[in-house]
């Protein structure tokens, strides 16, 4: 519910010299990465997100999911933040649940080149039906 509000809601763009204004939080494709502080070992970073929301390609209604991250990371990491507002960059655009999973995952692997990544579309009932997408990269690109 508060996830429809806060999208309907108008992003104030604050005044540079405020400190706390200084940068806005607005949707953004681009994902930002900090490099690995443990090269010389496997290990597995999770997050997850209930907030994520984007819209039905067919009835224009808003879909609301939790997207589940789980990767290994090579030699780069992604920043949180801008992973948040990546995820945020869909709140307006049209989707199906299939579609937009595999476009998480193929954005993160665009960015950080991860040793394996898992990413779960967790979508909240609609039309009576539960709908969870799960995709995976093993380090190896598939011919199409």
């Amino acid at each position: 519910m508060w996830a429809a509000i806060l999208a309907a809601m108008p992003i104030k763009k604050q005044p540079s010299g405020n400190r706390l204004g200084a940068t806005r939080n607005v949707p953004d494709t681009r994902l930002q990465t900090f490099a690995n502080p443990n090269l010389n070992r496997d290990y597995v970073i999770r997050f997850e997100t209930q907030e994520f929301t984007c819209n039905c390609p067919v009835t224009g209604q808003p879909d609301f999911a939790t997207i589940r991250v789980e990767y290994v990371p090579d030699a780069v990491c992604v920043e949180l933040k801008s992973w948040k507002l990546y995820l945020w960059s869909y709140r307006n655009q049209g989707a199906f649940h299939e579609a937009v999973t595999n476009a998480i995952l193929d954005d993160l692997v665009a960015a950080v080149k991860p040793r394996r990544a898992r990413v779960e579309g967790d979508f909240n009932v609609r039309g009576g039906i539960h709908t969870v997408v799960v995709v995976e990269y093993d380090g190896k690109r598939r011919a199409r």
